[in-house]
């Protein structure tokens, strides 16, 4: 049996900080509200300039360079992003292009905070029909540039950031399961109103901001991933005894203490980043991937368990053997 098998990470931040007393300056909010009901202390925003394809590029050049593989290896390179560079050519195809991979197959993958998720579960599929050996699998975000930051209840919560993995087709395990779902009935509750059929809105701030119904979002989001987590368990033939970390979508570090407790898992266990990363959406599992490996805390032949939810709603995840 063939697998996909990642074989090395890689991530990039912007340079600078936010910190939630940096925020207090701006809106009516406090350090104290915001870590108690997130987890978060500070966010990365991109500089004037900085592209999501900018930083996505810094990862997928350092998960390259970990793995030993050259850009021209490459048989697919695929970004999860909901803020691309420009509408077209996808910033995939930029970021082929920068690496020198050209000729490859080369496209982006819009889920929301899922996107890495479902850019994972693709790539997965491809190599395990063999019709791809290489893989350059990427999740990154500029959220920031759709944040009203008058608006203490979701500005609080953003941050930018990329991460990446190189797969290779291999005889050993390496992705067990992934499990991918969506439900465009919950659209209202999470979303972003501007688009290219239904228009762009010059109202200043507001036209372009993220639109969250958070309670209600904190609520499905529990529920959905309790579920998720049964059914990626099956998928991989396996008990939530079996596995070594989980390594969630970093959004509310209270929906990540949930699906904690619903494995049973310590939270020495599970990765968390969203302290110092905020919510990077699609950039989420990546960096928080990546931030684990390079700390010698995941090793190889451990099983960890990859999840995230976003708007769409959606929601994946993806059983790995590391």
């Amino acid at each position: 049996m063939t697998y996909a098998r990642i074989l090395a990470t890689g991530s990039a931040l912007p340079e600078r900080v936010v910190t939630n007393a940096d925020l207090e300056k701006l809106v009516d909010t406090s350090d104290e509200w915001i870590r108690s009901r997130t987890g978060i202390r500070e966010r990365r925003v991109a500089a004037d300039g900085e592209t999501t394809g900018d930083l996505a590029y810094r990862a997928a050049l350092q998960a390259l360079q970990d793995a030993g593989v050259k850009a021209s290896e490459l048989d697919m390179v695929v970004l999860g992003t909901t803020t691309p560079d420009i509408i077209f050519p996808a910033t995939a195809c930029l970021i082929q292009d920068r690496l020198g991979a050209n000729g490859c197959m080369a496209f982006d993958v819009n889920a929301a905070c899922s996107g890495f998720m479902y850019a994972l579960g693709v790539a997965n599929n491809f190599v395990r029909t063999g019709q791809v050996k290489k893989a350059l699998v990427m999740g990154a975000e500029t959220l920031t540039r759709m944040v009203d930051w008058s608006e203490r209840e979701t500005c609080v919560l953003f941050g930018d950031g990329a991460g990446a993995v190189v797969l290779e087709a291999s005889d050993e395990p390496g992705i067990l399961a992934t499990c991918l779902h969506a439900d465009g009935g919950y659209k209202d509750l999470l979303y972003n109103p501007v688009g290219v059929s239904v228009g762009f809105s010059d109202e200043k701030n507001h036209g372009v901001r993220i639109r969250m119904s958070g309670r209600e979002v904190f609520k499905i989001a529990v529920k959905t991933l309790d579920a998720l987590v049964d059914e990626t368990l099956q998928a991989a033939n396996m008990h939530a005894d079996q596995l070594d970390w989980l390594i969630p979508h970093q959004a509310n570090l209270r929906i990540i203490e949930a699906t904690a407790k619903r494995l049973g898992m310590s939270m020495e266990q599970v990765i968390v980043t969203v302290d110092k990363h905020a919510n990077t959406s699609s950039g989420s599992v990546p960096l928080a991937l990546d931030a684990a490996v390079r700390s010698g805390r995941i090793k190889r032949g451990q099983n960890l368990l990859l999840e995230a939810f976003g708007g769409g709603f959606t929601w994946a995840s993806a059983m790995v053997r590391y």
